[in-house]
């Protein structure tokens, strides 16, 4: 990639870097479709500017990294401008400290693209709130990773589910997608009622949380939740009359399919990449229903609990 370094810049020289960048590379319009927008730590920059590059492969995108450094002492915003590199579209890491922390939203605001949807993504620690961060009112979509946080891991799900918005999700519902399919794909083969349900996961595994919720609410049975080794979710049962339906994952890999009256198969249900999984949430920026409601059901038996 051809980098471009910016020191104690401003919004007006991001974007005339922007257009020097594209006319440098013999292309005016670059196609892109969105602005996505990184709120990262310094030290987890590198990780997730590398999976959205990936992710910009099927979503051209303007990709705005914001670190938010230390907020005391003179304001100062310096950022890295590139193209090329394996990216598909534009990038910017941008770097504020000072009293500019606080008003990050006013650095990135002029960079948005005009008349294109806009994603904040949160890739460890994101606000108790992301639709009322300054950054997060910015955006269509607001993806945050419970999984991933560094601080009150066991917590941030329900913190998450508590204040849901229309345009949240979590990368932990997105983990979620092939077991929902799997789930979904078994109980069309055995069209029986399920009496109960369990799921067996790590101690601290947001997107198990998040199955007991979906399942609860679509099925309206108890479903227990069993603590195991991992990695991730490792089983489910749906009980029925006719007996067991088992998925079995007990490596991250390959799973079991077992069902009544049929021999078992392997299934695989390999555990995605981070870059898999923010491509997929890109896809769609209208409300999710399904995992609204789940959030909702999940916060509702915290309260039972």
């Amino acid at each position: 990639m051809t980098a471009y370094e910016l020191e104690n810049t401003n919004s007006s020289k991001i974007a005339a870097e922007f257009v020097r960048a594209r006319t440098r590379a013999g292309s005016p319009a670059m196609g892109m479709v969105m602005t996505l927008v990184i709120v990262v730590p310094d030290e987890d920059a590198e990780s997730a500017m590398q999976a959205a590059q990936r992710a910009s492969r099927e979503h051209p995108a303007r990709v705005l990294g914001v670190i938010l450094g230390d907020g005391r002492g003179k304001a100062q915003v310096d950022a890295t401008v590139g193209t090329g590199g394996g990216w598909v579209g534009e990038t910017a890491l941008i770097r504020l400290t000072g009293e500019v922390v606080r008003y990050a939203e006013s650095v990135v605001l002029p960079l948005l693209l005009p008349d294109s949807p806009v994603a904040v993504w949160w890739p460890t620690q994101a606000p108790d709130n992301p639709s009322e961060d300054p950054l997060g009112a910015l955006a269509k979509r607001r993806i945050t990773d419970s999984a991933a946080a560094k601080r009150g891991k066991s917590s941030a799900m329900l913190r998450q589910c508590q204040m849901y918005a229309p345009g949240n999700t979590d990368l932990s519902w997105t983990r979620l997608t092939p077991w929902r399919a799997l789930l979904a794909a078994a109980l069309d083969q055995h069209p029986t009622k399920v009496i109960r349900a369990s799921v067996s996961a790590e101690r601290i595994s947001p997107s198990s949380d998040l199955l007991v919720a979906w399942l609860n609410d679509r099925l309206r049975v108890p479903v227990e939740r069993h603590t195991s080794e991992g990695p991730g979710i490792t089983e489910v049962v749906l009980e029925t009359k006719q007996g067991p339906i088992t998925i079995s994952r007990a490596d991250g890999r390959l799973a079991t399919f077992s069902s009544p009256g049929r021999p078992d198969r392997p299934v695989a249900l390999k555990r995605r990449e981070v870059p898999a999984l923010l491509s997929e949430e890109l896809r769609r920026l209208d409300e999710d229903d399904i995992y609204a409601a789940t959030a909702q059901r999940l916060v509702a038996l915290d309260k039972e609990s």
